[in-house]
């Protein structure tokens, strides 16, 4: 499980970019599901309207089997923006593979 928070504690500002990208591509070698949990549109979930920072963690997610959303008022209509993005992503994601 990927929490954005954890990784803050555990590591430099300047390598968290990296490990971020990093650690799909460990659980995938190792043969362990990832789990985003990086409070995945938390302001969209609570206040009905997603930040940026969000929208690219819910695009970041397409690299683990599963993404964590926050609860809160609005978390009905949560599920469908990320779904949305995440086909989308998962499509970008196949023309990048390696031939």
């Amino acid at each position: 499980m990927v929490a954005r928070s954890d990784l803050g504690v555990e590591l430099r500002l300047e390598r968290f970019g990296k490990v971020q990208e990093e650690i799909p591509c460990l659980c995938e070698a190792a043969h362990q599901p990832l789990i985003w949990a990086t409070q995945v549109l938390e302001s969209l979930a609570k206040g009905g309207m997603p930040s940026r920072a969000e929208v690219s963690d819910a695009a970041t997610g397409t690299s683990g089997e599963c993404v964590l959303l926050d609860k809160g008022r609005s978390i009905r209509q949560t599920p469908s923006f990320p779904c949305d993005g995440l086909k989308r992503m998962a499509r970008h994601h196949e023309t990048k593979a390696a031939m």
